[in-house]
């Protein structure tokens, strides 16, 4: 009796093998790369590694649906830079905005209220938004085939861990439904939070001071600092997640440095340089160490978990 494709989305090519063989030489007990279950771990970038990060960031979209939300209660943002932009649908000026100016309206769009109230506005928006190109929720939008792979490395003993720069407590309204990963496995960029009582009950209420941003080399210092533990296993699909794969790949044993590559204009987007997910650098990178890059037109035969 055969057994069952654990990878049936993907084709039969090198990046495939390259994942089956060392699930394959990290569990095999009697092999010389054998690695105890306490030490399979492995780490997925998220914008653009488990879900798309194009035409904008999906919590980018969030915020900027936030300010429309909010502008009644702030007549001032009619004639300041960058929430203007934001009302007159000029992308163009916010894009000029460039980081400072994503912040800015993150900080006002995400800040003011406690932790509950915002993993209800979070969860109450993705119950409603979808895609504009896809026409179907975010929820829906999880790359199958990295679906398939996090499930594959979890029935092989790993612990799976999302590492990304988008905001933690965003990914964590969804993590666990999308992508199987709870929210204690969940790190990304945070903002300040202030403890409080209200009404003589604790609550923790959201600034809007950045507290860390996980991104490029602040990732693997995340990783130490939330994990205490070097992945073997890493998935990123930009230049951000260039220093992720550098510190999985340096470890003492067997590693696995994996590159989504969005080659796809036709059942998801084509792109390398980009304001969101530029991939130079690490592709370069990667072309050097022998890193697995896939390519998700000819590697995948389906992109989304609902196709």
């Amino acid at each position: 009796m055969s057994t069952p494709d654990p990878l049936p989305s993907w084709n039969e090519g090198d990046p495939k093998h390259a994942i089956l063989a060392f699930v394959d030489a990290v569990t095999d007990e009697a092999g010389p790369d054998h690695v105890p279950p306490a030490e399979r771990l492995a780490v997925f970038d998220n914008d653009g590694t488990l879900w798309p990060e194009q035409p904008l960031y999906i919590q980018l979209a969030f915020a900027l649906d936030r300010v429309r939300q909010l502008a009644g209660d702030h007549p001032e943002w009619k004639t300041t830079q960058p929430f203007q932009a934001v009302l007159e649908g000029d992308l163009a000026t916010l894009g000029a905005a460039g980081l400072a100016g994503i912040q800015q309206i993150v900080g006002a769009t995400h800040a003011g209220m406690t932790s509950v109230e915002f993993d209800k506005i979070a969860r109450d928006w993705f119950a409603g938004a979808e895609h504009p190109r896809f026409h179907r929720p975010y929820t829906a939008l999880a790359y199958r085939p990295m679906i398939e792979v996090l499930e594959h490395l979890r029935a092989n003993g790993f612990k799976t861990y999302a590492v990304s720069g988008g905001g933690i407590e965003f990914m964590r309204a969804i993590s666990d439904r999308m992508y199987g990963i709870p929210p204690d496995q969940v790190i990304g960029s945070s903002g300040k939070v202030r403890y409080e009582l209200r009404g003589g009950t604790p609550v923790l209420v959201r600034l809007p001071e950045i507290d860390f941003i996980d991104d490029k080399d602040g990732k693997p210092v995340a990783i130490q600092k939330f994990i205490g533990q070097r992945p073997i296993a890493a998935f990123g699909n930009s230049d951000g997640d260039q220093q992720m794969l550098q510190w999985t790949a340096a470890g003492p044993g067997r590693s696995l440095a994996v590159l989504v590559d969005h080659t796809d204009a036709d059942r998801e987007f084509d792109y390398r340089v980009s304001p969101m997910g530029t991939l130079k650098l690490a592709l370069d990178e990667a072309n050097e160490r022998g890193w697995t890059v896939v390519s998700m037109k000819d590697d995948w035969k389906e992109i989304f978990a609902t196709d």
